[in-house]
């Protein structure tokens, strides 16, 4: 009779608890000894993408910088569900700042800390889209060209989830939100608007930028070590589905994420001084229309009649970002 031996754990998968690799390989969340900077206790929506995105890349942060990280969080889900006053599940030095001025006021915490010697320290901003490619838009396009030392994170939800769905700039086109409601000729958010903040960080000739994904956790966990090693000013924007908002079962908010990517729509990349050094290339692509199903913002796209139409012209996006960013594998 033969016998084959069981593994209870497989390396190299997206296995985050993987305890059998060597501890130098292991993802931060796999590590026990992990700062956990974002605790237990918080309010958080059930599935919760941004939550996971906000965990994972402080403790990352954190370990890159031997724990010596302040944090400027602007006005909005991450900052209302993670400190209901009195309480707090931040475990690091944190800080509450307006809708709008995260950016700023983080420049002037990195500007403090260069005057009186930091030791080390190292600022990172917070903000959702809304805080980011609308509101605090101008703050953060002036902590770019003035090249502060900070490394500003958006966590991408793509709408004004704390204040009830309503659309941001980025909002994707089709969705349904509570200003971009499923009526008319064209029912969701209208085709050619909003705005592509990496690109525009990119225009900045800033010396980081990089696009990550909850679903990819040792890719996101990379872009922030590499961040936290550079001096300068330096973006990361995080896609974070939103159960609520979107939609969508809280269960598959991390197979949502990884269809975002491997269709095309959420490109990863990195970009050092303007010019993109790296991408995540697609082994094996799939159809826009699988992301889209799973997420009722899409509903009336797949009615007793689909709109072909405006999936056809989604799928067009995602190929264009296929080509424009070279994510075919080869």
């Amino acid at each position: 009779m033969t016998q084959q031996p069981v593994k209870f754990y497989q390396t190299g998968t997206f296995t985050v608890g993987n305890r059998l690799l060597p501890g130098d390989e292991r993802a931060v969340q796999a590590n026990m000894r992990r700062t956990n900077s974002l605790n237990s206790g918080h309010r958080a929506c059930q599935g919760c993408g941004e939550a996971l995105g906000a965990r994972y890349a402080i403790d990352a942060a954190m370990q890159a910088t031997g724990n010596r990280v302040i944090a400027i969080n602007a006005t909005g889900c991450l900052e209302v569900f993670s400190t209901p006053y009195p309480e707090t599940s931040w475990q690091i030095p944190w800080m509450h700042s307006l809708f709008g001025n995260a950016a700023a006021v983080a420049a002037g915490v990195a500007a403090a800390l260069r005057i009186k010697g930091g030791k080390g320290a190292k600022v990172i901003a917070q903000g959702g889209d809304g805080g980011t490619t609308d509101i605090g838009f101008g703050c953060l396009s002036g902590m770019f060209e003035r090249n502060d030392d900070v490394l500003y994170i958006c966590y991408d939800n793509e709408a004004y989830m704390n204040t009830g769905v309503q659309r941001s700039s980025a909002t994707p086109p089709a969705a349904r939100t509570a200003t971009t409601m499923s009526v008319g000729r064209h029912p969701g958010n209208v085709f050619g608007t909003g705005k592509n903040v990496p690109l525009i960080a990119m225009a900045h000739h800033i010396p980081y930028v990089a696009t990550a994904s909850v679903a990819n956790l040792r890719d996101l966990e990379a872009k922030v070590t590499r961040a936290m090693g550079v001096s300068g000013a330096r973006y990361i924007h995080i896609h974070v589905p939103c159960p609520l908002g979107w939609g969508s079962q809280p269960a598959d908010t991390i197979k949502i994420a990884r269809l975002a990517v491997e269709s095309g729509l959420f490109p990863l990349f990195e970009a050092v001084d303007g010019e993109v050094t790296a991408r995540y290339q697609l082994r094996r692509r799939v159809p826009v229309e699988d992301y889209l199903r799973l997420q009722r913002r899409f509903a009336h796209l797949f009615g007793a009649t689909p709109d072909t139409q405006t999936i056809a012209a989604i799928q067009a996006m995602a190929d264009r970002n296929v080509r424009t960013f070279g994510l075919e594998a080869a």
